[in-house]
């Protein structure tokens, strides 16, 4: 296998060195990362500036951009042919729930499913660097690698993956949980008496609801949840159909002149 592997917590992650250990029994594995980190860039892909690869070692590359960056410039710029696998991660932090919506990790799995390239995003309910507990996400990393090179994966899904800060007790599908978000934002002041806000600073919880990955991760399993391209909510496109919208503009001036 050709794999790539990209993350958002940038090139020196050691969640990223221990991800291309435990894969490189799989094939050739070609890094392409951020050269700093990149966490909650979500999707952006950088479009009026130039992007700058920095070889740093054989098959390792620093990109001054964002994890979607990336990996379009791993794909169609320093790869010669199209990699058999993407690979994102290992994330220090869970990406869960709603949370999925920011992470650059997911972001980078997206990206190349968009490029027609199978791929998962793997991260690791923990902030703190257990080596440990990351070589036993990157040996699920390993697990899910194989079996989406058996079994492929269905047309326009990439999956999410999720690994408990301890051993895993075992691997389950899971859907997308929801997130809450009370006190998500800090209001302070400076000396100065200016408020000033720091998002995301507040203590943010789950629904605890069974079958979802925050479920799944809390119970010692690593969650596996698979994501599709079509973002259309079909239940509420059959009940929006009810609307029975009409458009009647005003036809106004015709300000339009033949010179």
């Amino acid at each position: 296998m050709l794999i790539l592997i990209s993350n958002d917590d940038g090139i020196q992650s050691p969640g990223l060195q221990v991800l291309a250990e435990q894969v490189a029994d799989l094939g050739r594995v070609v890094v392409v990362a951020p050269d700093r980190e990149r966490s909650a860039v979500g999707h952006a892909l950088t479009l009026h500036a130039p992007l700058r690869a920095q070889k740093i070692r054989e098959d390792w590359w620093a990109i001054d951009g964002t994890p979607t960056d990336c990996v379009s410039l791993g794909i169609h710029g320093l790869l010669k042919e199209s990699p058999d696998l993407v690979i994102s991660g290992i994330n220090r932090g869970a990406n869960m729930g709603d949370d999925l919506t920011y992470s650059g990790t997911v972001a980078a799995a997206m990206e190349a499913t968009l490029m027609g390239v199978p791929a998962f995003a793997i991260s690791l309910d923990s902030h703190e660097f257990n080596r440990e507990a990351f070589v036993w996400a990157g040996q699920v990393a390993a697990v899910i690698a194989r079996t989406v090179q058996e079994q492929g994966l269905p047309a326009d899904t990439f999956l999410n993956v999720n690994v408990p800060a301890g051993r895993p007790s075992g691997m389950q599908l899971a859907r997308q949980g929801k997130r809450v978000y009370e006190g998500a934002v800090i209001r302070k002041s400076d000396p100065r008496g200016n408020d000033y806000y720091w998002i995301g600073a507040g203590e943010l919880g789950f629904q605890d609801l069974d079958g979802t990955d925050f479920n799944v991760v809390q119970s010692g399993q690593v969650a596996v949840t698979p994501l599709h391209l079509d973002l259309t909510n079909y239940a509420a496109l059959e009940r929006l159909r009810q609307w029975q919208l009409d458009l009647d503009l005003d036809p106004g001036e015709d300000t339009s002149r033949n010179e």
